[in-house]
């Protein structure tokens, strides 16, 4: 099933300006999951334009290819839980097993499944995945405060503890200067992560009662973030420290989760 909406206005230009910018009624296509029940989320363009996503509640990778409209789905072991899903060429998926203590690498081609466990118990949820420069993969477990980084070259897995008792390591991305940034979403602070010395920074939002939970950065180095709890989104320049925030046109209730940079550098 296949839905088409217009759409008139972009939120974020308004934030900077004394009026909203309309956009050139970009159109909004929606497509309806088959797997009813399943939790579809986080989804993964890959190179060829195929739309990658996982089915957390019904333990599944699945891929939807925008010109068919086509979906196929992966079967994964029961349990699995998978969160969010990242994808190296067409046919190599790395898959978050969020509450199986693993992280997962599915064959796309024959649909064989290996798995990597977590070395240490505590660390028992994978949460979000995200390749470096390297090609190597950087985690957040959210429940078990952990962040982390899968070599693939031989598999070794090192887990970072957050100083912070309660941190939900959440979002995490990678700058241009291959600095590991983390939204620590049970806190008001991110996280910085020297990728060569594995040194972890925590920077203090202003807000007590800010939870950062997805973050995005800029090709200019600025980290950009949600707060989840009262509605701002957020900028951090790590070169000064500076921090500013506007809040969401829904207001507090607007509860956003995530965010992405398009080709045009727009969140």
């Amino acid at each position: 099933m296949r839905h088409r909406t217009a759409l008139g206005c972009v939120l974020l230009p308004a934030l900077f300006a004394s009026t909203p910018v309309l956009a050139d009624q970009p159109i909004l296509t929606e497509w309806e999951v088959p797997y009813s029940s399943s939790r579809p989320r986080d989804p993964y363009v890959d190179a060829s334009g195929i739309v990658w996503f996982v089915g957390q509640n019904g333990d599944y990778v699945a891929s939807f290819d925008p010109k068919t409209e086509a979906f196929h789905r992966f079967s994964l072991e029961d349990g699995a839980g998978p969160h969010n899903l990242i994808v190296a060429g067409n046919d190599t998926i790395w898959y978050a097993g969020n509450r199986a203590m693993h992280i997962g690498r599915l064959n796309a081609n024959d649909g064989s499944i290996h798995t990597i466990m977590m070395p240490d118990k505590k660390a028992w949820d994978p949460h979000t995945l995200v390749f470096d420069t390297a090609g190597d993969i950087w985690f957040t477990v959210q429940g078990g405060n952990f962040v982390g980084k899968l070599t693939i070259a031989d598999e070794t897995v090192r887990l970072i503890p957050i100083p912070s008792r309660g941190a939900r390591p959440y979002g995490i991305n990678i700058a241009g200067d291959r600095a590991v940034w983390v939204s620590l979403f049970g806190t008001n602070k991110l996280a910085r992560i020297d990728p060569d010395t594995f040194e972890l920074t925590e920077v203090v939002l202003p807000r007590a009662d800010a939870r950062p939970r997805r973050l995005e950065i800029t090709a200019d180095g600025l980290v950009w973030y949600v707060d989840y709890a009262k509605g701002y989104l957020g900028r951090l320049d790590p070169a000064t420290g500076a921090i500013a925030e506007w809040p969401a046109p829904s207001g507090g209730d607007s509860r956003p989760y995530g965010m992405e940079v398009d080709n045009r550098e727009r969140i």
